[in-house]
């Protein structure tokens, strides 16, 4: 892996992440959970993926990541429980028991041989289930923004640069399947949750947890299209197209959520 290609994956996981923040805390958790849904970290290791191992090993993955990412709300799931209940050490623990879930979960979904059709299913039933499970968590805006230095930058950015190069790296050793299915880590939400958590506490990470079933429409459209767009357009042009059929989904979305407010 040349150095080059290195440092372009942590800088773009370290600008998708600061970008997520920003939006938190200029404009609102709530937003900011349903822009958690928009494909910035899965993006980026399904296109290194495939910038590596080609854009049908990378499609294939898009597969298990429609599946895996089931497992991404089992993550905020443990999350809000553990922060909910912890008075103590309440960060690390939720941190550690929410990392702990997606790979039990994940290391189950492996055992699985979807297709496209059972993992589209299986994930819309869960989403829809957290979607009713997260309903009543309230939601709250930032007061005040910190400081942006940079070292706030390099610690939002640090951990989600890390995860994309660890789930790049391992993707030849595990194949397509598990490939994708760690693609589906929440690589920007995750370490935006911990410092929204570190800065503001508990009550905000609910309001984004609350509003990421939501979002994750977003993801399950841009895996979707992925499947399809790397083979027939490659990963450049399949990218743009898949992050277009993404944004489609956000925006619609908007609109529909718009009526009911």
């Amino acid at each position: 892996m040349s150095t080059l290609l290195i440092l372009a994956k942590i800088l773009v996981s370290i600008l998708a992440v600061v970008g997520l923040s920003l939006v938190a805390e200029r404009v609102s958790p709530r937003v900011a959970g349903v822009l958690s849904g928009y494909p910035l970290g899965t993006a980026i290791a399904l296109f290194f993926i495939g910038l590596e191992n080609g854009h049908d090993f990378a499609a294939q993955g898009a597969v298990y990541t429609v599946a895996g990412l089931s497992a991404s709300l089992v993550l905020v799931h443990v999350y809000y429980v553990m922060s909910s209940i912890l008075q103590r050490h309440a960060l690390v623990c939720s941190a550690a028991g929410a990392v702990a879930a997606f790979l039990l979960a994940a290391a189950l979904l492996h055992q699985v041989d979807f297709s496209l059709g059972t993992g589209l299913s299986f994930t819309l039933a869960v989403t829809a289930f957290y979607a009713w499970r997260f309903r009543r968590l309230d939601n709250v805006r930032v007061a005040t923004a910190v400081r942006f230095t940079r070292w706030v930058l390099v610690l939002r950015g640090l951990a989600a640069a890390s995860i994309v190069l660890l789930i790049t790296g391992l993707a030849t050793i595990i194949g397509p399947d598990g490939a994708g299915i760690l693609s589906a880590f929440p690589i920007t939400l995750f370490p935006f949750l911990l410092i929204l958590h570190l800065t503001y506490g508990k009550e905000p990470v609910h309001t984004v947890i609350k509003n990421y079933p939501f979002g994750l429409g977003a993801l399950i459209t841009y895996a979707l299209s992925v499947s399809f767009t790397y083979p027939l357009f490659g990963v450049a042009l399949g990218t743009l197209l898949s992050f277009g059929a993404a944004t489609g989904y956000l925006a619609a979305f908007a609109l529909v959520s718009r009526r009911f407010d």
